[in-house]
């Protein structure tokens, strides 16, 4: 863990306090030890530790009502607080978050990794994962070992164990894989559907955790006019297409209906607008404690003085996009390609770059590559996108990720 910080920790359990201040202090941190959330309050009131660490069951006071107690104290708000638990019940977690604690720990714990949980609490930070960078057409084989295969899927998953899935393509699959591997279990999961093209929709089925009673999921996306959200979806998985239908799902799966708004989850702003392609597909900007996330596809970027260019709907988007920490963006197509696909719904190398140098983005994610171009035109693409912004002048980076890639902010 960077940086020494001062820790309490309190719990009334006197082997587990020690084995903690022990791993912390090995960390490099100062710890002080309290059996009783009443005698805690009055040192936490006085030395204003960076954190403090707090079982929930505890006699006299418990840990949430310590929890609230310290958050009644207006010039407490920096001390972080995360609660410490035997219990794994997603209510017991959003009762600890909605009493004011930071983070949410379940024991046992790996005395390993401990100090990077908390140190990943303490810096509210999340990761960013790529598990399918292609569009249109999965394509499997000896061509796409370097990027994958696999057709849009980007998450994010935050410190209070939730997931935001961005589009359902074949990496879907992939994510799902590694959900199940890890043993995650009462999993809380959103899905935001950009547009429900068949690689933007077509592994939604093969997303296991729907099938598995206790999980939460959310799918949010836009509507066609008289065609919902929960339609859509149902369906591709109707028995004429598929074998298995939404009677199938065991866990809770709720469908909602956007349009260009913004809503707020755990702390998080999604933000949605309207993008230039066949049919209602939305982009996605996440905001998220000063940090902040783009999703933009299938989006084309018509060149100018070209008849399908519109300079109003380019300066909206460059708006949206302002100043975010990544732009994950649409660039399906070299230049040179682009004349025999205009109209088709997607963008060319030079216009993703000059959105992105025009929307002081930090870093370009190029992605939906199409599935003729193989590992080496994927390379040859991102170094031409490094060698557009390097002649701008921008400060922006440029990155071509692969299946699997994870970014921490």
């Amino acid at each position: 863990m960077s940086g020494k910080k001062t820790f309490f920790a309190v719990d009334d359990d006197a082997l587990f306090v020690e084995l903690l201040a022990t791993l912390l202090k090995k960390a490099g941190h100062e710890v002080a030890t309290f059996s009783s959330g009443v005698e805690a309050l009055a040192e936490i009131i006085e030395k204003k530790p960076d954190c403090v660490l707090i079982d929930i069951f505890m006699p006299e006071m418990d840990g949430l009502e310590l929890c609230r107690a310290i958050r009644a104290h207006g010039d407490l708000a920096a001390t972080k607080i995360i609660i410490i638990s035997a219990k794994n019940y997603e209510f017991d977690k959003n009762r600890a978050m909605e009493f004011g604690a930071n983070g949410y720990i379940v024991k046992p714990f790996d005395p390993d990794s401990i100090a990077d949980q908390i140190e990943d609490i303490l810096t509210d930070s999340f990761a960013l994962t790529f598990w399918g960078v292609r569009g249109t057409l999965p394509v499997p084989g000896h061509k796409s070992t370097r990027y994958g295969g696999n057709t849009s899927c980007v998450s994010l998953n935050f410190q209070n164990g939730d997931w935001f899935i961005f589009d359902c393509g074949s990496g879907i699959k992939e994510l799902s894989n590694h959900l199940m591997a890890s043993g995650v279990q009462r999993l809380t999961a959103k899905i935001f559907i950009s547009h429900p093209h068949w690689d933007h929709i077509n592994a939604f089925p093969f997303f296991v955790p729907l099938y598995i009673p206790g999980n939460d999921v959310e799918v949010f996306g836009a509507s066609h006019g008289d065609t919902t959200m929960r339609e859509l979806i149902s369906n591709q998985m109707d028995g004429v297409y598929f074998p298995v239908t939404m009677r199938e799902f065991g866990a809770r799966v709720y469908f909602h209906d956007l349009r260009e708004e913004k809503i707020r989850i755990n702390g998080a702003e999604i933000s949605t607008m309207l993008l230039s392609h066949p049919g209602y597909c939305l982009g996605y900007r996440v905001d998220y404690h000063g940090r902040s996330i783009c999703y933009i596809t299938d989006n084309e970027l018509f060149l100018p003085g070209s008849q399908g260019h519109n300079p109003n709907y380019v300066e909206r988007l460059k708006d949206f996009i302002r100043g975010a920490d990544a732009l994950i963006a649409d660039c399906t197509y070299f230049d040179e390609d682009y004349g025999a696909k205009v109209g088709w719904g997607h963008s060319c190398i030079s216009q993703v770059v000059d959105l992105a140098h025009g929307g002081e983005v930090e870093t370009l994610y190029l992605f939906h590559h199409d599935p003729d171009q193989d590992d080496t035109a994927i390379e040859r693409k991102h170094a031409l996108a490094q060698a557009a912004l390097k002649a701008l002048g921008s400060n922006t980076k440029c990155l071509a990720p692969a299946e699997g890639d994870r970014i921490v902010f």
